[in-house]
């Protein structure tokens, strides 16, 4: 949705692992709510420096390196 989303990230986390990245980002992001969570998971909110640092380190804990962006999946991206 907006270009601050990091759906390009979260989409590349393991399915184990995806409640424990998504509590790791509220607490760096100080959100306590799903619609806080949804609005800047879908970028309407733009991201301080200092967390879309944030961001980034919790997401290269798990080895995710390409965070922001929309999510493409292969069908989406190459149609049969």
């Amino acid at each position: 949705m907006g270009k601050f989303s990091f759906k390009k990230g979260f989409g590349q986390v393991q399915q184990k692992d995806v409640s424990e990245v998504k509590t790791k980002i509220m607490s760096v992001l100080n959100i306590k709510t799903r619609p806080g969570w949804k609005y800047r998971l879908d970028g309407r909110i733009e991201p301080k420096v200092s967390e879309a640092t944030a961001i980034e380190e919790v997401f290269a804990e798990y080895g995710i390196t390409d965070v922001w962006g929309e999510y493409e999946t292969e069908c989406a991206t190459n149609p049969a």
